[in-house]
């Protein structure tokens, strides 16, 4: 993966683990799948992962990887998390990296209805659900910790449920790496 600046420029790369370990910048993305009642799909990830394992997060997630760009590794996200092609993606904004996020500049995408049934992957994925706005409310007010970090953040900023809208820009204003 490639490595990036406390700016978001790129200085180099090497492996996702050891960008970990030493606490580096990178990229990461988050995907947010909705069924046809506009309820977002939550994963509960893997135990065996990493950073946050047994905790909800959105509905895929995943770094980007050296020379690949944020929507690239956003659709390769769903494609491996749970198993959707071809998704029209929305840029929804980004957040700041910080310990929280694993050191990850995380850009949000919205990739709209589910087309069919999602496959989850079961090394990243331990269980799923939809939930509504007042449900994933009163999860992050009663059930927090069992939440990601980045999902609260996301939340927090009310960035989950509100309409995508195609070529809205970043809310740092910034393009997409």
């Amino acid at each position: 993966m490639e490595i990036v600046d406390d700016q978001d420029r790129p200085l180099g790369v090497m492996p996702l683990a050891e960008a970990r370990r030493q606490a580096l910048f990178h990229r990461t993305v988050l995907v947010l799948v909705y069924d046809a009642r506009g309820r977002v799909f939550l994963q509960k990830r893997a135990r065996t992962k990493t950073l946050y394992p047994g905790r909800w997060d959105l509905s895929a997630a995943g770094p980007v990887l050296a020379g690949e760009s944020c929507e690239d590794a956003a659709l390769r996200g769903l494609r491996q998390e749970l198993g959707i092609g071809g998704a029209l993606l929305t840029r929804l904004g980004k957040a700041p990296a910080c310990p929280e996020t694993g050191y990850g500049f995380t850009t949000l995408f919205a990739a709209g209805a589910c087309p069919g049934p999602l496959l989850p992957d079961p090394a990243e994925i331990e269980d799923g659900l939809f939930v509504d706005r007042d449900e994933l409310d009163a999860l992050a007010a009663s059930f927090r910790e069992m939440l990601t970090p980045t999902l609260v953040s996301f939340w927090e900023r009310d960035m989950v449920f509100r309409p995508a809208r195609p070529g809205r820009p970043d809310d740092d204003g910034a393009p997409d790496p």
